[in-house]
């Protein structure tokens, strides 16, 4: 947030004006010393290296083949949508619709989104509809449960160890990987500099 603007406490409520912030340094509360702004380094490009290395992987995820099973000699490799095709033509597209969302859609669109306003931002350009593109990135990102899907995986996995061969696919490691990345590139990201970049640039948010 720019020095010298106005910011109200989360907690009490007490109105601040917020003073030159260091990368790497916090501002509080006078009164309950609750936590203002805590400015993050180099939030804005690592931010940017980690959605590149999370669509990247989350490409990957979804084009090599996730897990196989050796049964009698025979291995079958399957990829991360079988699932999702087999709850569909089991009867179930409700469900099939809502494992591809939370599993893919929903990560996909949260890591587009991020490029899409980050990338523009760091070669000092305005991204239309920048705004927008960024709070609909915070609705769709508790639904983004790749953790839960990989649980789900997990749990399979050990009920089937019996009847069958697991074999673990490059995929795997994309998927468990793109887990990490990307609560690394959310926990890096500061709204705060996304928004003074955008000052910086000429430009104002809507009203």
């Amino acid at each position: 947030m720019k020095a010298g603007s106005f910011m109200a406490c989360h907690d009490c409520d007490l109105l601040h004006r917020i003073p030159a912030i260091s990368e790497g340094m916090s501002a509080t509360c006078r009164r309950c010393g609750a936590s203002l702004i805590k400015t993050k380094k180099n939030s804005l490009e690592r931010t940017l290296a980690l959605a590149i290395t999370g669509l990247m992987l989350l490409i990957m995820a979804n084009s090599f083949p996730f897990l196989g099973f050796k049964i009698q000699g025979q291995v079958r490799h399957t990829l991360l949508l079988t699932g999702i095709q087999q709850f569909y033509k089991s009867g179930m597209p409700w469900l099939a619709l809502l494992v591809l969302f939370t599993t893919v859609i929903a990560p996909l669109a949260q890591l587009l989104s991020l490029i899409y306003v980050l990338l523009p931002l760091k070669f000092q350009h305005r991204p239309p509809g920048m705004f927008h593109v960024f709070r609909w990135m915070q609705i769709i990102q508790p639904w983004s449960m790749m953790e839960v899907f990989m649980v789900g995986i997990l749990v399979s996995i050990v009920k089937l160890a019996k009847m069958a061969q697991i074999l673990p696919d490059i995929a795997v490691f994309c998927f468990m990987a793109l887990i990490f990345v990307l609560a690394a590139c959310l926990a890096s990201l500061d709204p705060h500099l996304v928004w003074d970049q955008w000052e910086k640039n000429g430009c104002h948010p809507p009203r």
